[in-house]
């Protein structure tokens, strides 16, 4: 038998027919695109539709208490100018985005560093009390922060009165204190970041602090020459979600301040003043364009993120 009839018998072989005429290849491909179907089916009605369609929104004027909708091209992006909460709940969250992000990634790297010290007694309990409230649910702990910073009856006004301090601040009351208030109530959830930290730490070759230590390097440059590159892929991702998160802040000021965003604008965020555009007065169309507009700021940053990554984020196989 030539090697040329062998090489069609096994061509032949491997493009085995079922009865009904249809190749073992096509089915199988055909039984892939049916178990994918229920992903593609919910990710086209609940995530590509909406998408699309708000987007189709932003340039008509649609209030649900009106069934007619009108196309109104740009007006609804050219309101965005003429719209002072718009303006000022942008500033709100970009002003408070820029004190709380440095808080929110070097907070939990300093707890993983600490927790990552070969003489910390306590490991075991030290790593799980730390990780704890950020499994509670948001709302129970925002409650719980609220009765703490109460500036009458809260404990942390108690102890300041305790150590000295005669007018102690209005956490949740004064506008020069409630980003404040805010950023405490963010540092109850560092525990995840702090984790992801900690478990690349302890991924770092040890050879890596051998041969420092052969070099003669101390502990602070063991950490920054050695730890934080090695780690720096986490702390970019952890930094990317907190910059999309500190976008999208809304449930902590909403609760706090009752829909209000009092004293005075003071924390009025961006996401309240979306809320209530589109759910309470049920402006759909602007209120779409405010979600794009929050939407667009939060991919610009993250952009910015990624196109600055490589001069500081290194990854393990050499690039950076």
């Amino acid at each position: 038998m030539t090697t040329a009839n062998q090489t069609g018998i096994l061509a032949n072989a491997n493009v085995s027919t079922t009865p009904s005429g249809v190749s073992m290849q096509e089915r199988q491909r055909r039984w892939g695109w049916v178990f994918l179907s229920p992903w593609l089916i919910g990710f086209t009605v609940f995530s590509a539709i909406p998408i699309i369609a708000s987007l189709v929104f932003t340039f008509t004027e649609f209030n649900l208490n009106n069934p007619e909708i009108k196309f109104v091209g740009l007006d609804n992006w050219a309101k965005l100018f003429n719209d002072p909460l718009t303006l000022t709940s942008l500033g709100v969250t970009l002003k408070f985005a820029l004190l709380s992000l440095p808080v929110s990634i070097l907070l939990p790297l300093g707890l993983a560093t600490l927790l990552n010290s070969k003489s910390l007694m306590g490991k075991s309990i030290w790593r799980p009390l730390f990780y704890m409230p950020y499994i509670v649910p948001a709302v129970s702990s925002i409650f719980v922060w609220q009765s703490v910073l109460n500036g009458e009856t809260g404990w942390i006004n108690r102890i300041l009165k305790l150590l000295g301090v005669v007018d102690p601040p209005s956490w949740l009351k004064d506008a020069n204190w409630i980003f404040g208030a805010f950023i405490l109530i963010g540092i109850w959830g560092v525990g995840n970041a702090m984790l992801t930290m900690l478990a690349t730490m302890q991924g770092v070759p040890t050879e890596l602090y051998e041969a420092a230590e052969v070099d003669g390097a101390n502990a602070w440059i063991k950490w920054y020459k050695i730890t934080l590159p090695m780690i720096s892929p986490v702390i970019f991702y952890n930094m990317v979600l907190s910059v999309i998160g500190l976008m999208q802040y809304f449930v902590v000021p909403y609760i706090i301040t009752n829909g209000t965003g009092q004293p005075g604008t003071s924390a009025y965020f961006f996401n309240m003043h979306l809320y209530k555009t589109a759910f309470k007065f049920f402006d759909m169309g602007y209120g779409a364009t405010l979600a794009w507009v929050i939407f667009l700021i939060a991919l610009g940053l993250t952009l910015i993120l990624f196109t600055t990554a490589n001069r500081w984020v290194y990854y393990s196989g050499g690039d950076q």
